[in-house]
């Protein structure tokens, strides 16, 4: 992950700073910088997404590809995740540098998405067991700034939010062969309920307190992280501890109900985002990557 140095003296200086609820660009413990969300920005995408959170710069796209559902599960979809991380965003990407990196967000995203109550995968079955929809989504690292794990959620449920699966019949003659018409309407499409798609909410230990969407600055300043996964409706499916020091119980307690807190409140502002946007149509200027 990309990292800063600091001198001993801003470390002091920022971590006396949030003990008493003041960072050092003036936001609050329970404070996100801006964030920037636009979707269907990639033209050959099923859906898309970039997001923009502080000078962390993320960009999702979503392939909607026929596949064959899984064996333990014959009646549903599903997702695959890839998550690249370019040597744009630091030098130490380069190579096969940010590989590890990649596989760890991906392992979290799987995890996040391991919940039937995440994304209704049986919308995405055509035909048990012989075809359904498989939702390939790719995240691209184009520049990091701190707190990766939140904004690639937030753009993962944003693409999907704006993904749109083309709709299909299975035929069956009197053979009993089937055939799979897609309908030639490109507006006659299924859309995925993300309404429950919880979102990552990153709390970063520094000194006695916690602080949520820390800078790089912070977490050169933080031993030990915790990843809070939350629904809209403040329910927290699972949970990870990041970085090398510990956390004690109460603190543990505490960083989880203010993930909780904190998580209602970004997912109420993202449903109101994506909802206003595709409410301008497809006229909408675009203003942001790719546009």
């Amino acid at each position: 992950m990309a990292s800063v140095a600091l001198s001993e003296a801003e470390k002091v200086y920022i971590v006396h700073g949030v003990q008493e609820d003041l960072r050092v660009d003036g936001r609050g413990c329970e404070d996100y910088r801006c964030v920037e969300v636009e979707t269907d920005v990639v033209s050959n995408t099923s859906g898309s997404a970039r997001v923009k959170l502080g000078h962390t710069d993320i960009l999702v796209g979503v392939k909607a590809e026929m596949g064959t559902p899984k064996l333990e599960k014959p009646n549903e979809g599903y997702l695959e995740f890839f998550v690249d991380c370019s040597a744009n965003a630091t030098p130490e990407f380069e190579g096969r540098g940010g590989d590890d990196l990649g596989t760890e967000i991906a392992n979290t995203l799987y995890r996040i998405f391991n919940n039937k109550s995440s994304v209704d995968l049986k919308t995405l079955c055509i035909s048990p067991r012989e075809h359904c929809w498989v939702l390939y989504v790719d995240v691209l690292l184009l520049e990091c700034g701190g707190n990766l794990f939140d904004a690639i959620s937030i753009a993962v449920k944003a693409a999907l939010f704006n993904t749109s699966i083309p709709r299909v019949r299975v035929l069956e003659d009197e053979e009993g062969s089937k055939d799979i018409e897609l309908s030639d309407d490109p507006y006659d499409c299924i859309r995925l309920n993300v309404d429950n798609v919880p979102c990552i909410v990153t709390l970063c230990k520094i000194g006695y307190r916690h602080v949520v969407d820390a800078t790089l600055q912070e977490e050169a300043c933080s031993l030990a992280s915790l990843l809070v996964s939350v629904t809209s409706k403040g329910v927290v499916t699972c949970m990870r501890k990041v970085g090398k020091g510990s956390l004690d119980p109460e603190s543990i307690f505490e960083m989880m109900e203010t993930g909780k807190r904190v998580g209602k409140v970004l997912h109420a502002s993202l449903q109101s985002v994506l909802h206003k946007e595709e409410s301008l149509g497809p006229k909408r200027q675009k203003v942001g990557f790719l546009g």
